[in-house]
């Protein structure tokens, strides 16, 4: 703050001209006040500016697990660095038993963050996890859950990101979770058909009606995502917190590019997703396709297609350079490039998918290796890679 001597002295002048002709010829007056002013500017300063000051978003970490915790973007909705997806997995992959094991040892470990979607298994898997979650008798105050909308069902009415199927599909997806409210609810791709503002005005209502506490986006551009904020900002809305993106060692340009400057900008963070590259970064793929895989599934032929190509090959070749990497330190390939994704301080959490006990725990193993994550392994990766992406601070520097 600053005050501005020059402009006080015009309008003591000002003000006592015609009133008064002593002040004109009453110079102690005059000096009176601007020492008076002066000590006001002088106070001001000491002050200092009253522009934002900078958030400090600190990590911290569990006494217990060792899990770590991280700000949902610049929120302060804390959560766990490592969450659980259960896209394919839940309702589909495997059964209610092994669902339930996942969630437990996740929990146990520390993770608070549980993510679901209204279109994962036609809603099965909300149901799921909702059964799971009465069951434990987890406090609901110590979990952090999220849903997407979008696609819900057959008619028109019930996918998109209309207010209507935005307000009815979050009722929806609450009823089989069996809750009052998520924590995070996700537009799961942009709606071209819908208007942007009656989109924000929606999440807004939800939130407000206490159905959800933030809202986030997925698979949306840096532009959508700023459209978003921009009419949030306009009409006095609810601007969204979190964008979930895919994100790992063969895809990076959007998490550490475009997402750093929306979250610098507006706070926007990261919440990733397939830190495993749907299991291709995993090795299973090596020598073809096993029967029991994802990529083996009807509804993952493209995931098929792409391991067979030439560029899958060479994805391949780069995995076994990677791997020794991960011998020197210690850990797993999983683990190497789930800890990859961690380095990453845009980053605020990691979903992970996983179909079986053993595959948790080993890619729950990643919050150890993190610390071994130093510049120069980065370094190596990213030589080996050959597919950083550059930022415009980059081409300035």
């Amino acid at each position: 703050m600053q005050v501005s001597i020059a402009c006080t002295d015009h309008n003591l002048k000002r003000g006592n001209g015609d009133h008064s002709k002593q002040s004109a010829t009453s110079p102690n007056v005059v000096n009176q006040a601007r020492a008076k002013f002066r000590t006001v500017a002088i106070i001001a300063r000491s002050f200092g500016s009253f522009t934002p000051r900078h958030i400090s978003l600190k990590e911290s970490t569990g006494k217990h697990t060792g899990m770590k915790y991280r700000n949902l973007g610049k929120s302060g909705l804390r959560v766990s660095c490592l969450g659980l997806g259960t896209w394919v997995t839940f309702g589909g992959q495997i059964t209610d038993e092994v669902a339930e094991q996942l969630m437990t040892i996740a929990y146990e470990s520390g993770v608070n963050l549980f993510d679901t979607a209204e279109v994962y298994a036609g809603g099965r898997a909300e149901i799921i996890l909702g059964n799971i979650i009465k069951k434990k008798c987890w406090r609901r105050s110590s979990l952090v859950i999220t849903t997407k909308l979008y696609w819900g069902g057959k008619a028109e009415t019930e996918r998109g990101l209309s207010r209507k199927h935005i307000i009815e599909g979050l009722k929806g997806s609450l009823q089989r979770m069996q809750l009052e409210y998520v924590d995070v609810v996700f537009a799961n791709r942009p709606d071209s058909n819908t208007p942007m503002e009656e989109i924000v005005r929606a999440m807004t209502y939800v939130i407000n009606q206490g159905m959800a506490m933030y809202w986030g986006t997925s698979r949306w551009t840096a532009m959508e995502i700023m459209e978003a904020y921009s009419v949030a900002r306009q009409f006095n809305l609810i601007p969204p917190v979190c964008e979930q993106a895919e994100y790992h060692l063969f895809q990076r340009e959007k998490v550490e590019v475009q997402l750093p400057e929306l979250y610098h900008k507006i706070g926007v963070g990261a919440m990733t997703w397939s830190p495993l590259a749907c299991g291709i970064i995993t090795g299973k793929y090596e020598n073809g396709i096993p029967e029991s895989s994802r990529a083996s599934m009807k509804s993952y032929q493209w995931l098929k297609e792409k391991i067979v190509s030439e560029d899958g090959r060479k994805q391949q070749a780069k995995l076994k350079e990677l791997n020794h990497i991960a011998e020197k330190l210690g850990c797993t390939l999983p683990q190497l490039a789930v800890a990859w994704c961690l380095r990453n301080e845009g980053v605020s959490s990691v979903l992970l998918g996983t179909s079986n006990p053993e595959q948790l725990t080993e890619n729950l193993g990643a919050i150890q290796v993190l610390p071994k994550m130093t510049s120069h392994v980065v370094s190596e990766i990213d030589h080996i890679l050959g597919n950083r992406p550059y930022s415009k601070k980059d081409y300035r520097s």
